[in-house]
């Protein structure tokens, strides 16, 4: 089984393909998360949930892990579909910002970790700059340089920015539910606007 090219988000970006088979195995993945959390997803649960046989599983990835994250990362491209365009403007740039933390956090398999499982997201999304993040990050990048030239966004190297840009949204969004008492949705969308405006402004 081999997996076909990378093909390109309508932004440009270049993304991991996943065949038939490879998509089988990944929506088993997605499920067994949802109901097990991370720990229950092992080599044996995933060819018996896909109906698909170990070897078959091995010839994509190496491990159980290995397919954990390329769950992941299919479901950030999921995301990013949702953005054909990208921004052209600061304010358009913050608006695609809190529209992909929304959405992000509807995931329903970020959604189950980040409920039940914060110790798997941040293993598996904030202790290394792994392929969902690079993904995420490129995306940024590509958005401020357009705004850049718009005069919107401050100068800078477009590829640092989005990094310090990825890592304040991602801080918002893992502490989201920890806050939920102290301020409410209305308010952290807010508040994240201003902030978010506030590190891009000229």
């Amino acid at each position: 089984m081999e997996k076909r090219q990378a093909s390109m988000l309508p932004s440009g970006s270049k993304i991991p393909v996943w065949d038939s088979t490879q998509s089988r195995v990944l929506d088993a993945a997605d499920t067994l998360i949802q109901q097990r959390g991370i720990h229950g997803v092992t080599i044996a649960e995933l060819a018996r949930s896909s109906a698909l046989s170990r070897p078959t599983i091995y010839r994509s990835w190496s491990d159980a892990d290995d397919v954990v994250r390329a769950a992941l990362l299919r479901r950030v491209v999921f995301v990013l579909e949702a953005f054909p365009d990208p921004a052209t403007t600061r304010t358009a740039l913050v608006d695609d910002v809190l529209r992909f933390s929304t959405l992000f956090r509807a995931d329903p398999v970020y959604a189950c970790l980040l409920e039940r499982q914060p110790e798997a997201f941040t293993r598996y999304m904030l202790q290394r700059v792994g392929s969902s993040q690079r993904l995420i990050q490129g995306w940024l990048t590509r958005a401020i340089a357009v705004a850049q030239r718009d005069g919107s966004v401050r100068e800078g190297e477009p590829q640092q920015i989005a990094v310090m840009l990825l890592l304040i949204a991602q801080s918002a969004v893992l502490s989201h539910d920890t806050v939920a008492e102290l301020i409410d949705e209305e308010a952290w969308e807010r508040e994240l606007r201003i902030a978010l405006e506030g590190y891009l402004q000229s």
